[in-house]
């Protein structure tokens, strides 16, 4: 590719999860020959529609955020404007001290502007806590820092137990306390640096958005389930003459002498001008070894938690559910299930298809969590179900349940991640034609992994410095998460 962004070259694309598609559509546009290659049998990655009693679900993630520009753009591209659709309802709740309250306003990631609401999730105790944020002196901020170790420090633990860890671990799977301020909440962490106080600076956040009007849902579906949206992506791709081959493992990636890359698959050998890796960490780092020992190396650090989504069917007669789209649960009140996503009432598109069906949701798995995940489907399936009783009071027998598994399935950004994303791309950017995306860099929504890729063409056609743009930018890096 010339710096220009157009070229007729021939480009490898490694991945067919909504990275490598996006990738693979933004190439075509730029005037590349594309083949993509996925080493499982479908496209998608962690976007995965399905059926339950008769009703097309999602089960993997089930929405993208739509304040960022890339997902909902794509999906528009690809033919699916119509089927977008925001959630029918946006209130959802927290389940913590024995009741499902109502998920308090104004916070960024579960960090309040002020004390107010938050009666009932917070103790007296919590509440005062907050308020000598005020008074403290401002905390310097270096390079990074953990989101729950600030946060406890400025507002107190019950802040972190309470309300950030439920929202970050419905993103990450992980431990607020390990999880990186600049990688996973970079807004409060720009701001946090120019401020006296937290609040304050969450509360300039709101401001800014409030005079950007940035009053539009905050995520946004699509009909049928986003799901959808890659599988639209790879037939945009193959309409306009990309090749997509699935059960198709690369084994290695070689430069060739006189430039160009060697691409292998079984016993085939494919030659490209460039290549996109769009693979989880430890397959890009399986595959950068021979070329790029330093960035394999960088790659392999990079941990994982799997986690697990219970999907329920019930008849609609006899189930009353709470109003909302849902609930959180705080690890720390010792509940099995993390999250609850009411399903058929938080997005139309279900409870149209049968209103004779209500859906459900549960998700377990956290970071470093392991024993849950070794029970068997029918042990998740009650263990879901004895949670969703205690908070909601359903007891009736669902019509159907289905079991979803991602080992493995969110890469974690622990503290210092920007950083060791920096020496991935810096060791990957001295290799000509070569550059990696997805989930492990910028965020592991389905609007970053865009971005991302979109970074990666720009990258591997000339353009660095907008590669930098679509990644570095702290509102551009806002993402939507793959969990509840």
């Amino acid at each position: 590719m010339s710096a220009t962004g157009t070229s007729t070259g021939h480009v490898v694309v490694v991945g067919a999860g909504v990275a490598g598609l996006a990738a693979a559509h933004r190439l075509l546009d730029r005037g590349a020959r594309v083949t993509v290659l996925e080493a499982s049998d479908r496209v998608g990655g962690k976007l995965l529609p399905g059926e339950i009693a008769g009703v097309p679900v999602d089960l993997g993630a089930e929405s993208m955020l739509a304040r960022r520009p890339e997902a909902v753009a794509l999906a528009r591209a690809v033919g699916l404007g119509g089927r977008l659709q925001p959630p029918a309802t946006a209130t959802a709740s927290i389940w913590t001290r024995g009741a499902l309250r109502p998920m308090p306003k104004g916070h960024v990631m579960g960090v309040p502007g002020t004390a107010s609401a938050l009666a009932g999730v917070l103790s007296a105790e919590g509440l005062a806590r907050i308020a000598r944020d005020a008074d403290l002196p401002r905390t310097e901020i270096g390079e990074d820092v953990a989101v729950g170790e600030f946060v406890a420090a400025r507002l107190g633990r019950e802040v972190v137990d309470r309300l950030v860890e439920p929202l970050l671990g419905g993103v990450y799977a992980g431990d607020a306390y390990r999880i990186s301020m600049r990688s996973a909440v970079p807004q409060l962490f720009q701001a946090a640096r120019t401020h006296r106080s937290l609040t304050e600076a969450v509360r300039d956040i709101q401001a800014k958005a409030a005079a950007n009007q940035q009053t539009g849902p905050v995520f946004m579906g699509i009909e049928g389930g986003v799901g959808s949206l890659p599988r639209a992506v790879a037939a945009s791709v193959e309409a306009r003459g990309g090749e997509i081959r699935t059960r198709a493992a690369v084994s290695g990636l070689r430069r060739e002498p006189a430039g160009g890359w060697r691409v292998t698959v079984g016993d085939l050998v494919l030659h490209a001008d460039a290549v996109v890796v769009a693979v989880p960490a430890p397959v890009a780092a399986a595959l950068l070894a021979a070329e790029s020992p330093e960035a394999a190396a960088e790659l392999r650090t990079v941990e994982y938690a799997s986690m697990a989504l219970i999907t329920l069917a019930y008849r609609r007669s006899g189930t009353a559910l709470p109003d909302g789209s849902g609930f959180l649960v705080p690890p720390v009140d010792g509940r099995t299930i993390k999250a609850s996503t009411f399903a058929s009432q938080k997005w139309g598109w279900i409870a149209d298809e049968d209103p004779d069906v209500t859906v459900l949701r549960t998700s377990v798995g956290r970071h470093g969590e392991t024993a849950i995940l070794e029970r068997s489907d029918a042990e998740l399936v009650d263990v879901s179900r004895h949670d969703l009783e205690a908070a909601t009071g359903l007891d009736t027998t669902p019509l159907e349940t289905r079991v979803t598994r991602w080992t493995d399935g969110l890469p974690q950004y622990p503290v210092g991640h920007h950083a060791r994303v920096a020496r991935i791309r810096e060791h990957v950017g001295k290799l000509p034609g070569l550059a990696v995306c997805g989930a492990p860099y910028d965020g592991v929504g389905i609007p970053a992994c865009i971005a991302s890729a979109y970074a990666a063409v720009d990258q591997i056609g000339g353009d660095a410095s907008a590669a930098r743009e679509l990644t570095a930018n702290p509102v551009q890096s806002l993402h939507g998460g793959a969990g509840e």
